[in-house]
């Protein structure tokens, strides 16, 4: 009797190279989707050989040794398929199919006389988890309620960026037919903050200067995530210069820290009084055109 290769990859949509990983994942989603119990009554049936093909692919792909094995159309090997319990138990099984039998000689030990016991591991899931730049530069420990009324206990590691994702192992979906829970995915996104913004392992914020601050230099208060400082302004600064305050951003995996830097902005008065016209009429009457700009511009 020659019995017909089954290509079990092509069985669970993975190529050939797939990993156990990818092979995993494949198979929770197609036993997901095909389990006959979640099936409308018509389509029932139709789902259960799907299923079928589904676990019995899993069993050979999922072990090393066995993945060695699917290789060809072959010519078994005389008894292969009885197993201990004899063929006609076998059979009775109805679990896998006689290209699987004549592979590896019989039920597995996870059959059972009467029909196959499947377990299915729950699926993982994935969510967003809202996260503050203050958790960002801190870390520490965040509660999060789950399906109104599941509380879990999550762990911010410093050197956390926007889009990274942690696990929390076995707090996804529930199994089926005692199956392991599978695991649950969090990808940090970051809240806007009010006053800085994120680049890579540094911050930025906005610096309004008066006019006359960046012409003749000044001293100003700054706020950082650690605290106000004095920020020195250099004279002459020009509008958009990136003035840096080292060691003041986000930390990194090596201990370290990235730097902040306050982005120049030069602010004039909306509605000047008499006097500030007149002061500015006055440096309008003395200053020299800047080099790129034609006289009176």
């Amino acid at each position: 009797m020659t019995v017909k290769f089954r290509d079990y990859y092509e069985v669970l949509g993975v190529p050939r190279t797939a990993t156990a990983d990818e092979i995993k994942r494949a198979y929770r989603q197609l036993a997901r989707k095909y389990h006959p119990d979640l099936q409308p009554a018509a389509e029932r049936a139709k789902a259960a050989e799907r299923f079928k093909e589904i676990n019995e692919a899993h069993e050979v792909l999922s072990h090393p040794e066995n993945r060695a094995k699917d290789g060809a159309d072959f010519t078994p090997p005389p008894g292969a398929g009885e197993g201990a319990a004899g063929t006609s138990e076998w059979e009775n099984l109805g679990g896998f199919s006689d290209f699987f039998a004549s592979l590896f000689g019989g039920p597995t030990g996870r059959a059972s006389h009467g029909g196959a016991h499947i377990t299915i591991p729950g699926s993982d899931v994935q969510a967003e988890l809202p996260v503050t730049l203050e958790e960002l530069l801190r870390g520490g420990r965040r509660r999060i309620t789950l399906d109104g009324s599941r509380n879990l206990e999550v762990e911010i590691p410093l050197g956390a960026r926007e889009g990274t994702l942690l696990r929390l192992a076995g707090q996804g979906e529930s199994g089926t037919g005692g199956g392991p829970p599978g695991d649950l995915y969090l990808r940090l996104r970051l809240d806007p903050h009010p006053r800085h913004r994120v680049a890579g392992d540094d911050l930025e914020m906005d610096l309004s200067l008066w006019p006359w601050q960046a012409v003749l230099g000044a001293e100003v208060r700054v706020e950082t995530p650690d605290g106000p400082v004095t920020l020195k302004v250099p004279s002459g600064t020009q509008s958009g210069r990136r003035l840096r305050l080292r060691g003041r951003g986000l930390p990194r995996g090596d201990g370290g820290r990235g730097d902040l830097y306050a982005v120049v902005r030069i602010v004039v008065p909306a509605r000047p009084n008499p006097a500030e016209r007149e002061a500015y009429e006055t440096l309008k009457r003395g200053a020299s055109s800047p080099a790129d700009l034609p006289a009176g511009e």
